[in-house]
């Protein structure tokens, strides 16, 4: 693919972001929002204090000890939720492949493509490679779930398998390469024509909203409160960035807030503390077991030039594996909506974080309106057994004192070692 320091500035714009729509409307689903108003009034209650979690979301302590736990927010929320689940592949993944082999020369097209992946990437290329005719190789990590292995060899791509760090990884990738004659790198997430074909997520979602809120003084699936037209905020979950930045990308200028969302668990909300680091610092390495497993990754240098930057991206939110299991069986049971965890960040962050509650509570201020909150629920990739196994035995305490079912399907590790490192999804 092209040099990515060649050509970011170039296209890294919301033009850009429309170009990159055109080119793959004829592969991709236009995907349904949809709007809950029993969601959006649980957004809109106060949390009482005993329900509020200690988690990363909340600020940092003064120095002086214990600060004394501030009356609960009280925003006011109509949500919209964007259903990427629905996607092709089922995740939001495909929008970025497609375009990106539609980026690709012939010639290079006839080399074929090849990619790591723990399963949506890795699933969207493969499609995308089958539509265009040209060989996919997918390097999977084994901590990747039988479901998208299957998923990925069922379009047609040759898996290979590899250990779970970004050596081992890379190892992999450069054996296969040699193997195979140099078929062209189409990366997760750090690459222009990745992040623009993510991007066109926001360019829907926006034009969307604002046709439903159109001429309607009350809000659509919320509370009953006047609302104004349109979104006020986005939430995209952040792994390796590429959502998150072409998301940015697309509503630049818009008047649109941007918010980042992603897992606490074991250091998986690198771009949260790099962002909050001083002076903000890219994170170069994650190591976790997070359920949320298209989020173990670090923010791509190229995503960070856009997320680190306040005027694209407001803030980045980060919320417990609790909240996000709650999140994902409120969507299962109110909506009827099937995602994977990944998916469950953004509306974890809305209904549990009250550090991005109070945030709200400041935007509306005293004249009462609805935020118009949307919501990327970015993939629906998982399987019955997985949820069962997520919600088993929820009483039982680990011994890292989370409290949840079996973390994960598969061994992580070639060696059965149960580490995970810049694993991107």
């Amino acid at each position: 693919m092209a040099d990515p320091s060649r050509t970011a500035q170039r296209l890294l714009t919301r033009e850009s972001v429309h170009g990159a729509h055109e080119r793959i409307k004829p592969f991709i689903h236009h995907t349904p929002v949809l709007t809950s108003s029993t969601l959006s009034t649980i957004a809109s209650t106060p949390r009482s204090a005993s329900s509020q979690s200690k988690g990363a979301c909340e600020p940092s302590s003064n120095g002086h000890g214990p600060s004394p736990t501030p009356a609960p927010a009280n925003p006011n929320i109509s949500l919209f939720f964007k259903c990427e689940n629905l996607q092709k592949v089922g995740a939001f993944k495909v929008r970025g492949a497609f375009h990106a082999l539609s980026r690709l020369t012939n010639a290079e097209l006839g080399q074929g493509v090849i990619t790591h992946s723990s399963g949506n990437h890795a699933q969207a290329l493969a499609l995308a490679a089958k539509t265009r005719g040209v060989p996919a190789h997918i390097v999977m990590p084994t901590i990747s779930t039988p479901s998208k292995i299957a998923a990925t060899e069922g379009y047609g791509a040759k898996v290979y398998f590899s250990g779970s760090t970004a050596p081992e990884r890379e190892e992999k990738v450069r054996e296969v390469r040699e193997a195979m004659g140099g078929p062209v790198l189409v990366p997760p997430y750090d690459h222009p024509d990745i992040i623009l074909g993510q991007g066109t997520v926001g360019l829907e979602f926006e034009a969307q909203v604002k046709e439903m809120t159109a001429g309607d003084s009350a809000a659509v699936g919320g509370v009953g409160n006047r609302t104004s037209e349109g979104l006020d905020a986005v939430i995209v979950p952040c792994g390796g960035g590429g959502h998150l930045s072409g998301v940015a990308t697309a509503l630049y200028g818009t008047g649109i807030s941007v918010f980042g969302a992603e897992p606490s668990y074991s250091g998986a909300d690198d771009c949260r503390r790099g962002l909050r680091s001083d002076p903000p610092t890219r994170v170069e390495s994650v190591r976790s077991l997070t359920i949320a497993d298209g989020l173990r990754t670090p923010v791509g240098h190229l995503p960070w030039s856009v997320i680190s930057d306040k005027s694209k991206v407001r803030d980045v939110f980060s919320v417990s594996e609790d909240d996000i299991k709650k999140a994902m069986r409120l969507l299962l049971e109110r909506m009827k909506i099937v995602v994977e965890p990944s998916a469950a960040v953004g509306l974890a962050v809305v209904l549990y974080c009250e550090e991005f509650r109070r945030l709200v509570d400041i935007e509306i201020g005293p004249d009462g309106r609805s935020w118009n909150v949307g919501v990327v629920l970015s993939g629906g990739n998982t399987t019955v057994e997985a949820i069962g196994e997520l919600y088993r035995d929820e009483r039982r305490s680990e011994m890292d004192g989370e409290k949840s079912g079996k973390r994960e399907e598969g061994v992580v590790g070639m060696d059965g070692e149960k580490v995970a490192e810049n694993v991107a999804g």
